[in-house]
């Protein structure tokens, strides 16, 4: 169809063609995003990226959103909030490498802990007119912001791993991570036969996997009246601050019966201090997410316990909803992949050489 509209992004091509821009109302507003079509003599050369409304031309375009007609090698790109994160990692590698088997166009950017980089990147994103973005936020709150300008753009967009503050205004692919928390806490209140002194390493404050995980944690402790917590502090995901704040409680001299952390860095990190001060078996250790390290310390008698989260799973789900989307298909609005315990009793089904 026949349409004027204002060029926002240009190829990196000789002459700079437009790629994409917003319609030209017959009211003079600006409408929806639309893409040129057909050959490169038809397209609109550009120049500073925008037109004058008064200069542009009238142009073929095809609406911005993917439809089922379009080719399959859609331009997918996935805004990680940190890819330092062993478990981040793994999931992104998973849906890359199941993106590449479907002839999907993957881009992969890193947050590098940081909810305004991942805005930055989901507007530069925008602009560039890419077919879907998934967002596996940081924060909370400020992914909501990229979010929420995604879908005004009309570019499909859906959250994974972790959750923005409304998470119902797009679908989402993960675990659920209160389940996690209320698995992981059921556990140890198990080992301690229901009462006892635990502490509780958190993850970064105002992050969605932290907030559910102790929202898991505190829903079961309701059941068990007996169980003290000592302490409850975050660590921020990382090994080594994680051993800090274990050298610090066991420094205080009170009996520490159990640590439950949102993350297995965190409870690695609170094992190494236990060692450290020669208790090792004597407390009872258990984290979240399965990474190697934590599965190999489990086989090895050290750590306790660990929650999977299936991230590689998840990573490939991701993937296969956002093509879904891509081709205008209808998707459910959660996908939930299951957790599961593991311990030394099953351990062996999980570890690899």
């Amino acid at each position: 169809m026949l349409k004027k509209f204002v060029c926002l992004a240009k190829s990196a091509r000789e002459g700079g063609f437009c790629i994409a821009g917003k319609e030209i109302l017959a009211n003079g507003g600006i409408g929806n995003w639309f893409r040129p079509i057909g050959s490169s003599e038809e397209a609109l050369p550009i120049a500073d990226c925008t037109f004058n409304i008064g200069n542009v031309v009238a142009c073929e375009v095809s609406n911005h959103a993917p439809s089922p007609t379009q080719p399959e090698n859609y331009k997918i790109a996935w805004v990680d909030g940190n890819l330092a994160n062993e478990s981040n990692a793994i999931c992104t590698d998973a849906a890359k490498a199941y993106a590449e088997e479907n002839n999907v166009d993957f881009t992969l950017l890193d947050g590098q802990g940081s909810g305004e980089n991942q805005v930055s990147q989901i507007e530069t994103l925008i602009a560039q007119g890419v077919d879907c973005i998934i967002v596996q936020p940081y924060d909370a709150a400020a992914c909501q912001v990229g979010v929420e300008a995604a879908i005004d753009a009309d570019i499909p967009v859906l959250v994974t791993k972790t959750t923005i503050e409304d998470n119902s205004i797009c679908p989402f692919v993960g675990q659920d991570d209160t389940v996690a928390g209320e698995m992981e806490m059921e556990w140890m209140a198990e080992q301690l036969g229901g009462k006892g002194n635990i502490v509780i390493i958190e993850g970064p404050t105002g992050i969605s996997a932290a907030i559910q995980r102790n929202d898991g944690i505190e829903k079961t402790l309701e059941k068990y009246p007996d169980i003290n917590v000592l302490h409850t502090q975050p660590a921020d995901w990382n090994r080594d601050e994680g051993m800090a704040l274990m050298e610090t409680w066991l420094q205080e001299g009170k009996e520490i019966n159990g640590v439950v952390a949102h993350n297995d860095e965190m409870a690695l990190g609170a094992y190494d201090a236990i060692a450290d001060a020669g208790k090792a078996g004597e407390i009872k250790v258990i984290g979240i997410d399965a990474i190697d390290a934590a599965k190999k310390s489990v086989a090895a008698g050290e750590l306790d316990a660990t929650v999977l989260q299936d991230v590689e799973t998840i990573g490939k789900k991701t993937v296969e909803v956002a093509i879904e989307m891509c081709k205008g298909e209808k998707v459910d609005d959660v996908y939930n992949v299951d957790p599961v315990l593991l311990t030394k009793d099953n351990i062996a089904d999980y570890v690899t050489e």
